[in-house]
Parts: C-alpha cells; sequence; structure tokens
C-alpha cells in the first residue's frame, strides 16, 4: 500500500498552510492600520458577506459554524463597526448582515494586503507557475465550494488582476478572492 511520504505533507495541508499564511498577515496588517479587535473566528464569517447582505444562516451554513455562533460573532462585528443588521427588503421578517462603513475601510485594507501577498507569490512561484496554480484552483473550487458564486463581493473586495509577462508575451495572472 502506497501512501504520502511521512514527512510530506498532503496537498490539502499545504493549501491549509497557505491559507494560514495570508489569514495570519491580513490579520496582522489590519491589526497595524487600526482593526486590532477582529478575530480569526470573526474574519471568517465577515469576508462570507455579501455586497447586498447575507442572511445569519447562510453565513453560519458558509463558515460551518452553528447559527448560534455565528449569531454572537456577527454581534461582536456589529458592536465593533464591522457589520450592520438591515431589513430584508425581499423578506419583511428577516434581516440581513451587511458591511458598515468602518467594515468597509477594514476590507480595502485586506484587500491590498492580499494583494501584496499574491504579488510575492507570483514572483517566487514565477509568472506561468503562479497562473497556473490559480487556475488549477479555480477548477478545484468547482467540486470543492457548494458555495462558489452564493457571496456578491464589492469591486473593492475583489483582489486586482496582476498582470504578469510570460516568454515574451503578456499574460493575465488571475487573482480570486478567497
Amino acid at each position: 500500500m502506497t501512501g504520502p511520504v511521512k514527512d510530506e505533507p498532503t496537498l490539502g495541508v499545504l493549501m491549509f498552510i497557505a491559507h494560514r499564511a495570508m489569514e495570519t498577515r491580513v490579520l496582522s496588517a489590519l491589526a497595524e492600520a487600526g482593526f486590532d479587535d477582529v478575530t480569526p473566528a470573526q474574519a471568517r464569517v465577515f469576508e462570507r458577506v455579501g455586497r447586498q447582505g447575507t442572511r445569519l444562516t447562510e453565513l453560519a451554513e458558509q463558515a460551518q459554524v452553528t447559527k448560534q455562533t455565528a449569531g454572537f460573532l456577527v454581534d461582536q462585528l456589529e458592536r465593533a463597526g464591522y457589520v450592520e443588521r438591515r431589513r430584508d427588503p425581499t423578506d419583511a421578517r428577516a434581516r440581513l448582515v451587511c458591511i458598515a462603513p468602518r467594515g468597509k475601510k477594514a476590507v480595502r485594507a485586506a484587500a491590498a494586503v492580499e494583494r501584496q501577498v499574491e504579488a510575492e507569490w507570483a514572483a517566487h512561484l514565477g509568472p506561468r507557475a503562479f497562473a497556473q496554480l490559480g487556475r488549477s484552483l479555480r477548477r478545484l473550487r468547482e467540486i470543492t465550494d457548494p458555495y462558489a458564486g452564493s457571496v456578491d463581493l464589492d469591486e473593492e473586495q475583489r483582489p486586482a488582476v496582476v498582470p504578469a509577462a510570460v516568454d515574451g508575451q503578456d499574460e493575465t495572472v488571475g487573482v480570486e478572492h478567497r
């Protein structure tokens, strides 16, 4: 029976390590920018809030936490001014969690750091390998992310596309948000 080499992490662990490195850099930069009250758990819920707002039950499901936990985290984010609850225009009984003005500032700061980290990764891997990594992960997302397309992000939340030259030709290195 063959399997992974004992000292070599699986692909899942390697992707997790990269994700955690990005998350750590973003949260550190947010703290330096004055957004020092955001925890990783809060960030994982906050990053799923869409442009038009998102219901708490959807946030809980996407963050893979209970509705009570999501509610607790949203309460904390609301008290800190990152989100606000509004009436859902499609259902008077429902409320939407929406990004508040302070949250939009934090989103812009986080997106800038994400672009910086991804540029560093592109420089390390080379433009071609980085572009292939992005394409591969987007394809993998098709079968691994049941919520793909369910978060409608503001333009300011979307990292910019990084242009790169490969073999004398311009190639666009697509960078996708989370």
